[in-house]
This record gives structure tokens, C-alpha cells and sequence, in this order.
């Protein structure tokens, strides 16, 4: 019997050509959302260190993660060859399931930018931009290509061998880009100032803007790794939005009762947490088990933003509290809600499903933090050794917008940032190259 070769199917192609548009569009989304919440005097270098990934991380992917990632395996589920470096001999025909290989590879492509770009967050106002432009490029072959090999990859070791489940992202995405800003944020040290200056967001419309763009995007990371236009689709884009709500109100909730004040940060924040901790559970529980996913990681999340203050590492934009908490929630709460219908065989501890799949899941989340924090924390100490991982001290004082890239966001973008009184806010250099605050 001759079975029929694969064939592209338009729907299905259709569907993830707006979905790769929507998980791009994530990443200007996260810019904002994390310009917002910097100071002015560092908001243009925030909106940098997304965009300037976003072109670093293609040129990597295209020249041979994606390869390394989805190529064949080479080393007992640990890594894929360079066979497909440089997508070599893959043409528009070739295909992947029901739909394009270069489009998967685009897709996927997507989900690499937006993880590197989420490690800024934790280390904002104080990291050197060149050195960034180092640590990118490196950072995503040496954790994220592996990471995404072992759990999406043909022969990966936690999604073929374990028998982990992650739909969309909670172990190479959330979990690796907390796990990394964690690391980081030891070998940099705290912001001038932590635990004493207030270092408030400076434009929460822009958090909230950039808090809907993320959420809009999200559609698109979930349901586009269904991988086609089908009800699995339909569900998971029910359950991210479910998650999302959740996960806002329950930020709300403990914030009220904590601070006695609903926030717009906290709700943008609760958002965000829900919509971490549902990427990895969104095709494996029902509705239920994602109102459940979303309202824990709001709740948890939010007590995990403070933990910073009291084991004193500065993680300045909450990537750790929302994005390793949420991810390690969202990724555990799979063997407790997984169901038989989503997963096509895997039913929760709570669905009569043992103790089994929330221990396959446990050990994955342990292995890819650990893995993520130890590779990261190694590779900041040499960067840091060789390059200087850390700007300056007057740097980080005046602002890493004018010293750096000679612009401010805003007229006063530089005043009342710790010039001295009387003294020009506007450095040598920058006047020199005609640059005014």
C-alpha cells in the first residue's frame, strides 16, 4: 500500500503565516512593555536590547540553530546536526506536517527571538550594550537550541524520552529565559541605588500598551503550535485567553489585600503571569484545568516579584517572579491537570492519572533551570571577564540612553537623573556630536 506523500495544506499554512506575524509582534510588544517600566533615563536602551535581538537571534537561527534544534539527532537526544545549517536544500515546497518546513523554521524562529529578548528585563539600566550584542548570539546556541532540542526536537530526551509534555514554550522559553535573567543578575550585581531609590516604572500606559500587544501575540505562540487551523487551535486560543484573565485577577486580589490598592502594573503583570504559566499546559488541560493554571501563577507570581528584596538580587523588571515562577507553575500544574482529550493519552493526578506524569514533569523543569542557570551564569563570568559585562558607574548614573546611544527619549529625558546642580546633564561627547538633551 503507497501511502500519499505530505502535502501542504493552505488552511493550516494560512494560519501559521499570521501566527509567525503575531509571536513577531511580541517582541516590540515586550519593548514597550519593558520601557515602561525602566526610568527615563534608560528607556531607549530598553526598547534596544528586544530589537537589536530580534535581528541578532535570525542570523544565528537561520545560519544553524534551527538545524541544531529540529535537525536530526546526533547525541542521544541532546543535539541535532548542521545538516540543515543555513536551511540548505529546503525549498518552498519541502514539508513539515501540513505546512511549509521554512515556515516552521520562521515559526520557531519567532519563539528563539522573544526568549532572548526576555533576559533584558532582569538586567536592565546597568548592562553594557556591546556585550549584549555578544551575549545574545551565544546565549541562544549554547541554552536555547539545546533546550528546544531536547523537548521539541526529533529524539529529544525530556519530549521523546521522558515523556514530559510542553505545548508551547514553558521549559525552553519561560523557564530558560528566568532561569538565565537569575544568572545574570548574580554576576552583574544590583542597580545603583537597589532597596534604596524607588525606581518606579516611568510610563505605565506604555506597560499597559505593551501588556496588549504581548497578549494579542500570545494567540499566535499557543494556538499557532498546533501547528494548523483545527479545534486543538480553537481550544488552546480559549484556554490562553482564560489564563490570561485569571492570572490578572488573581494578581489583583493578593495585591489588594497586600497593598490595599488594585494596580495597573499589577494588572498588566497578573496578565502576563497567567499567560506564562498557560504556554506550556494550554494543549493539555481543559478549560477548567486553565482558569485553575492562570489564577495560581497570578497569585504566586506575585508574591515571587518581592523575593528579590529579601535574597537581595536585583531582578529589575520581574523576569525571574513572573517568568521562572509562572513557567515552573504552569509546567508542574500539567501532571496535575492534563486531560485524556487534550493530550491524546495523559490524564493528571487529578484525573486519575498518578504520580507519574507530575514526576516526569518535575525532573524536566529541574533539568532545564539548572542547565539554563549554570550555562548562563558561566557564560556571564567570562563575557564579564573578557568584555566588562557591566557599564560604568557614571554611565549607569546618568542614564544608558545618552551615554550610550547619545539620545533621550523625552526633552527631560536626562533632568533630575543625578547631575549635580548647576552641572550640564548632557555629557561631553554628546554635546561635541550636537546631540542636546
Amino acid at each position: 500500500m503507497n501511502l500519499a506523500a505530505p502535502r501542504i495544506d493552505t488552511g493550516d499554512t494560512a494560519w501559521l503565516l499570521a501566527a509567525t506575524a503575531l509571536v513577531l509582534l511580541m517582541t516590540p510588544g515586550l519593548a514597550l512593555f519593558y520601557g515602561g517600566m525602566v526610568r527615563t533615563k534608560s528607556v531607549l536602551n530598553m526598547l534596544m536590547m528586544s530589537f537589536v535581538s530580534i535581528a541578532l537571534v535570525t542570523v544565528v537561527w537561520l545560519v544553524c540553530g534551527y538545524s541544531l534544534a529540529f535537525g536530526g539527532d546526533t547525541a542521544g537526544g541532546l543535539i541535532g546536526g548542521l545538516r540543515e545549517a543555513g536551511l540548505a536544500d529546503i525549498g518552498p515546497a519541502d514539508v513539515r506536517g501540513t505546512v511549509p518546513t521554512l515556515l516552521f523554521a520562521t515559526f520557531q524562529l519567532t519563539f528563539a527571538i522573544i526568549t532572548a529578548a526576555l533576559i533584558s528585563g532582569a538586567v536592565a539600566d546597568r548592562t553594557k550594550f556591546g556585550a549584549w550584542l555578544v551575549l545574545v548570539p551565544v546565549w541562544t546556541l549554547l541554552v536555547y537550541v539545546p533546550v528546544t532540542h531536547w523537548v521539541w526536537g526529533p529524539g529529544g530526551w525530556i519530549g521523546q524520552g521522558l515523556g514530559a509534555l510542553d505545548f508551547a514554550g514553558g521549559l525552553p522559553v519561560e523557564i530558560t529565559s528566568g532561569a538565565s535573567g537569575l544568572a545574570l543578575c548574580l554576576v552583574l550585581g544590583p542597580r545603583l541605588g537597589f532597596k534604596k531609590d524607588a525606581m518606579r516604572p516611568h510610563n505605565l500606559p506604555m506597560v499597559m500598551l505593551g501588556a496588549g500587544l504581548l497578549w494579542f501575540g500570545w494567540f499566535g505562540f499557543n494556538a499557532g503550535s498546533a501547528m494548523g487551523a483545527n479545534g486543538l487551535a480553537a481550544a488552546v486560543f480559549l484556554n490562553t485567553l482564560a489564563a490570561g484573565c485569571t492570572g490578572l485577577l488573581g494578581w489583583l486580589l493578593v495585591e489588594n489585600k497586600r497593598d490595599g490598592h488594585p494596580t495597573t502594573l499589577g494588572a498588566a503583570s497578573g496578565a502576563v503571569a497567567g499567560l506564562v504559566a498557560i504556554t506550556p499546559s494550554c494543549g493539555t488541560v481543559s478549560l477548567p484545568g486553565a482558569l485553575a493554571v492562570g489564577l495560581a501563577a497570578g497569585c504566586l507570581c506575585s508574591y515571587a516579584v518581592s523575593w528579590k528584596f529579601r535574597l537581595n538580587y536585583d531582578d529589575s523588571l520581574d523576569v525571574v517572579g513572573v517568568h521562572l515562577v509562572g513557567g515552573v507553575v504552569g509546567t508542574l500544574l500539567i501532571g496535575l491537570f492534563a486531560r485524556r482529550a487534550m493530550t491524546g493519552g495523559t490524564d493528571g493526578l487529578l484525573y486519575g492519572g498518578g504520580l507519574a506524569p507530575l514526576g516526569r514533569q518535575a525532573l524536566a523543569v529541574a533539568a532545564v533551570a539548572a542547565y539554563a542557570f549554570a550555562m548562563t551564569y558561566g557564560l556571564g563570568k567570562l563575557l564579564d571577564k573578557v568584555l566588562g559585562l557591566r557599564a560604568s558607574e557614571e554611565q549607569e548614573h546618568t542614564g544608558l540612553d545618552l551615554t550610550v546611544h547619545a539620545e533621550t527619549a523625552y526633552d527631560h529625558g536626562v533632568l533630575g537623573h543625578g547631575a549635580p546642580v548647576g552641572a550640564s546633564p548632557v555629557p561631553s561627547f554628546a554635546r561635541k556630536a550636537g546631540h542636546q538633551a
